[in-house]
């Protein structure tokens, strides 16, 4: 693994517009795709683009923004900002250059240590935010987690407790009977207590070393800590093609999850460590849609195919495994989660599926007891999820939409969020809660066959409401020379 800085360039495919009117923001990058439908109170911006499949993001204690690109590494950005939305990168250049890389990033309490992972190892570098730099060798920390498909290992790093990494592996539904199985390590959530290592230490074993924060969950590509309680957070990418007793039930079923795992400091909570239902039992979204499903409802465990003796039927799974705090609707898929400052709201990512008609391609929001650190939505609520910015016609998904992935909040509270399939990022900063305030996104990508015959193949315009003299797309480089 090669961890030094390298020359890099990357391009950033820029629309430029003169406005008639002086604009402080009139660099304006152009998404690739239509532009996205922001809810009122809200604008959003496109602030970078040209990147490889950008998966988690984070900022370090300068301000500079940190990127998995998956199958390449992690490069730092930094940007001008201009207020508001009105960003633009203005450096950026590669830290690890690393193709194993492909999802978990996370820095310590102090910002002197950066992590990222592979599908099979956990890696440390002691990290220069400053000089925007890694300066050690990488050291692996956890290991023996390798296994086909599903190979995000999300990171998390306690606020509440800083030296505790927590660590999120999924698995395939080709191993879902060696999930079953505690220590075969498959489909959980563990802890690590990093605080003694020395660069002597041995790596920790995934399977048989840590503490389980939570098993039986199939993918959990999503980790955050309440700022308040300490609470730690899953959002659970759900299973695909469900049947029920022989019966095709998958369009509606099972439900995407937020788990409560419980504390890291001690607090008792019964269901700590326990088993959250996969692969035997999934929670209900539709109920109308489960066959001899009487008394199930939203959030409920169900039991995808019940044996006829008792060992696995609906009450079993309601009582021996732990039902989500609330469910989204099936396939949105669930890739981050975040909490503003406050605690007040949780912010997810939704990267969406076609595995039935395409669903989810969104960022949204839930309310949160900031002092308790509880959902205000109870367990069967249909509607938790309140949107900021979704793709404006779903049909074209997932070819022709943006996919969110990594989420990350800067120090004026703007949320920053990825999309892997664009190679684009996005920040969004909400502008009023009265909800008299359309919706704006800054930037749009014109037609220009149309406008070519409206306004005689002129090249006119419009970015962000402002007629424009010229409209030109630009692959702006930014070629960085750094010391081997």
């Amino acid at each position: 693994m090669r961890n030094h800085v390298v020359v890099f360039v990357t391009c950033l495919y820029t629309a430029v517009a003169v406005a008639q009117n002086t604009n402080p923001c009139s660099n304006i990058i152009v998404p690739k795709n239509a532009a996205p439908v922001v809810a009122p109170g809200w604008q959003a911006q496109l602030v970078a683009g040209g990147l490889t499949k950008p998966r988690s993001i984070q900022f370090d204690s300068t301000g500079a923004l940190l990127v998995v690109e998956s199958g390449k590494g992690i490069s730092r950005h930094r940007f001008s900002d201009n207020g508001g939305t009105c960003l633009s990168a203005n450096h950026s250049h590669i830290i690890v250059e690393e193709t194993k890389l492909n999802h978990g990033l996370a820095l310590s309490t102090d910002g002197k240590t950066l992590y990222a992972s592979s599908s099979e190892s956990v890696y440390s570098w002691t990290y220069d935010a400053v000089g925007g730099t890694v300066i050690s060798d990488y050291r692996i920390l956890i290991n023996g987690m390798s296994n086909n498909d599903l190979v995000t290992r999300t990171l998390l790093i306690s606020q509440h407790q800083p030296n505790t990494l927590i660590v999120s592996r999924g698995s395939s539904d080709q191993n879902k009977d060696r999930a079953s199985i505690l220590s075969n390590g498959l489909s959980q959530i563990r802890s690590f207590n990093i605080s003694n290592l020395t660069r002597f230490s041995a790596p920790f074993n995934f399977n048989s070393e840590g503490t389980v924060l939570g098993w039986g969950l199939r993918n959990s590509v999503g980790l955050a800590e309440h700022p308040v309680s300490g609470g730690i957070y899953a959002v659970e990418n759900s299973v695909d093609g469900v049947t029920r007793n022989g019966i095709n039930i998958k369009e509606n079923n099972p439900g995407e999850e937020l788990n409560f795992l419980g504390y890291l400091n001690g607090t008792e909570m019964v269901n700590q460590g326990k088993n959250f239902g996969y692969p035997h039992c999934f929670a209900v979204w539709d109920p109308k849609e489960i066959p001899e499903g009487d008394g199930l409802v939203v959030g409920k465990q169900f039991a995808v195919e019940e044996d006829g003796e008792g060992l696995l039927s609906d009450e079993v799974c309601e009582k021996d495994y732990v039902s989500p705090r609330l469910t989204f609707p099936a396939h949105y898929a669930p890739m981050d989660v975040k909490f503003d400052g406050g605690g007040g709201r949780g912010y997810v990512s939704f990267r969406g599926s076609c595995e039935t008609s395409p669903v989810g391609y969104r960022v949204a929001y839930i309310d949160f007891d900031p002092v308790t650190g509880e959902p205000t939505a109870e367990a069967d609520n249909t509607s938790p999820l309140e949107d900021i910015i979704t793709n404006s016609d779903h049909s074209k998904c997932p070819d022709g939409c943006f996919r969110p992935v990594g989420l990350a909040i800067d120090d004026q509270g703007r949320i920053w969020f990825s999309s892997d399939s664009t190679g684009e990022i996005y920040v969004m900063q909400e502008v009023g809660r009265n909800g008299n305030q359309q919706g704006v996104f800054v930037g749009q990508k014109p037609d220009f066959e149309e406008e070519e015959e409206e306004k005689g193949k002129n090249g006119a315009g419009r970015v962000f409401g402002w007629e424009t003299k010229a409209l030109v797309t630009l692959g702006v480089c930014l070629g960085l020379g750094m010391v081997l």
